[in-house]
């Protein structure tokens, strides 16, 4: 961040008082400047056994499959949020169920906050930003098409929970090694089982 937001004149990157980390600071009218992580809101969404998938028109991963999900907006929940990109990208009304994962991703500066939903009406098709949206089976999910770490690790543990017949709350990060990425320090916590 060159330029300060409130004045305009140079930012200096330095330690400023009472903070452990450096930050962009003004070196005209003090402004420190925060950068934070975004947090991406999104739904796995349940109908019957199958879940919504779109696949996506924009960049980055254009041509890939996702769950519906995109940047949470200001003055928003993170529940309102997940459902709003699900009406964006599918054209699909939906009720939130549960909150089922949270995956933090430092390297990329991201949070993941996932929900489970369901359609309140049997009524989607693509929106601006997919190119095509379907209810999968979960054994037809297209595992090597998946656009991002954070939605294939919560459909391979959707698809784990449901074997299992319940459903957990799982907390994890999404981290970077030499020998590509991981899903580090996952936990889990219970919320309900399936009912048959």
């Amino acid at each position: 961040m060159k330029h300060c937001s409130s004045c305009g004149q140079e930012n200096e990157l330095r330690i400023p008082d009472g903070e452990d980390r450096e930050r962009h600071v003004c070196a005209s009218c003090g402004t420190i400047h925060y950068q934070n992580p975004k947090m991406v809101v999104g739904c796995i969404v349940e109908h019957g056994n199958r879940i919504l998938l779109c696949k996506r028109a924009i960049s980055p991963r254009r041509g890939f499959w996702t769950i519906p999900a995109g940047f949470m907006e200001l003055g928003e929940s993170a529940p309102a949020g997940a459902a709003r990109e699900t009406l964006e990208e599918a054209c699909a009304k939906v009720e939130i169920v549960a909150p089922y994962a949270h995956f933090d991703i430092p390297h990329i500066g991201q949070a993941y906050l996932i929900y489970r939903a369901r359609l309140l009406e049997e009524r989607f098709a693509p929106g601006p930003e997919s190119t095509e949206v379907e209810l999968v089976d979960p054994a037809r999910i297209p595992w090597e098409e998946l656009a991002f770490l954070a939605v294939r690790y919560s459909l391979e543990l959707l698809c784990e929970d449901r074997e299992a017949g319940r459903y957990r709350h799982h907390l994890g990060s999404v981290v970077r090694s030499n020998d590509g990425f991981a899903l580090a320090d996952h936990q889990f916590f219970k919320l309900a089982s399936l009912k048959k």
